[in-house]
């Protein structure tokens, strides 16, 4: 007769071990030595069942005093020898079903009598809208097509008066088990289609689904600010949930449209104004229009730039994260007319031949410049 080996050996623990580390290092070895894990396998069952025997007498407080005292011989009797793997799997369900789900080879069938609530899927979808709407803010009307909850059943399913019933088929796990040998297989029951219940009496309107398809209006409100490739989630407006369960969400992206006169730099509005030349060189105060119709009075330096950037605080985008606003950025350009009439051809000539060549080495000089105007 073959010498049982020591039980902490077997579990691979000391002897001091507590009752955690024990039920761990039984998981572990149940695991790993499991017949599911290891088909055909005489070695490893003998393990698997070595492993249940030392774990009965260790996870048990009198029995691992005993144990500790006596050894082998206080444990006689104390001990199962599990001929049949079913009763290891009956005796520790709270380990196998932390391993794989529970029951019988570690897996224990749920019984469903009625639809469990899920939650409706997401949805995403784009809408464009111009930067003077990003700017302002507004209202946007929306059409989405997504599930909702039947009116007719309430989201039950069911014709009035009705409701789902177990189906006998699998008694409400969903699943047909077939066992061989030691394990046990499992598929979908072909009646309930693994759902674990049936809807004898269906809802005409939607059919035992619970939810139906439909166009829906919405009304979005778009926050001043937004940005291009920003992501507004409405809340519940995803599709509706299954047999009662909540709604998803709608996540919507935004496509800022670009505008003919106006742009966007972080949250920064930049505009370019086009001057004529003597109003660069002399200077001039100016009105311009914002995007959102309001009037800015400007101030043009004398002698100024192309490309200079004149700031107006504060008249800017809405700053999404934290507060107050980006700035109106307006940057000069000058417009040079491409048709001009005789008399202001000759007055441009006189004034260029009076700056005659001294500010030619500067990138062409100023009678460059008229040259190529008249040009």
């Amino acid at each position: 007769m073959a010498t049982k080996r020591d039980y902490y050996e077997v579990l691979g623990v000391e002897r001091s071990a507590s009752a955690d580390e024990i039920k761990k290092a039984y998981r572990k070895l149940a695991l790993q030595y499991h017949p599911d894990r290891n088909p055909n396998n005489k070695e490893a069952e003998a393990k698997f069942r070595e492993a249940a025997e030392a774990y009965e007498i260790l996870s048990d407080a009198n029995k691992r005093r005993q144990y500790d005292q006596f050894g082998h011989a206080a444990t006689q009797g104390a001990a199962g020898h599990y001929e049949n793997m079913e009763d290891i799997f009956e005796s520790f369900g709270d380990i196998f079903e932390n391993l794989f789900g529970g029951g019988p080879s570690g897996r224990r069938q749920s019984k469903r009598s009625a639809p469990a609530a899920q939650r409706g899927q997401d949805l995403a979808q784009g809408i464009s809208i111009s930067l003077k709407e990003s700017y302002l803010g507004c209202p946007k009307e929306i059409r989405i097509y997504h599930f909702q909850a039947c009116e007719l059943c309430k989201g039950s399913g069911c014709k009035e008066g009705s409701k789902p019933s177990v189906c006998s088929t699998c008694a409400g796990s969903g699943t047909i088990l077939h066992r061989q040998g030691f394990f046990t297989l499992s598929q979908p029951c072909s009646t309930c289609h693994g759902q674990g219940f049936r809807i004898t009496n269906p809802c005409s309107e939607c059919r035992g689904q619970s939810r139906i398809q439909k166009h829906e209006k919405l009304m979005v409100s778009i926050p001043a600010g937004i940005y291009h490739g920003a992501e507004l989630r409405i809340l519940g407006k995803g599709d509706a949930g299954v047999f009662g369960g909540p709604s998803g969400d709608l996540y919507l992206t935004i496509d800022v449209q670009q505008d003919k006169a106006f742009s966007r730099k972080n949250n920064d509005l930049v505009t370019i104004l086009n001057l004529t030349y003597p109003q660069l060189v002399l200077g001039c105060q100016i009105e311009i229009e914002n995007i959102d119709g309001s009037k800015e009075s400007i101030k043009i330096p004398r002698g100024c730039n192309v490309g200079k950037e004149i700031v107006v605080d504060d008249k800017g985008f809405t700053k999404l994260r934290g507060s107050g606003r980006g700035n109106l950025i307006i940057i000069t350009n000058c417009d040079i007319p491409t048709k001009l009439d005789d008399a202001t051809k000759t007055a441009l000539l006189t004034y260029a031949e009076k700056l005659g060549n001294a500010s030619q080495q500067n990138s062409g000089g100023i009678s460059g410049f008229f040259k190529r105007f008249l040009g």
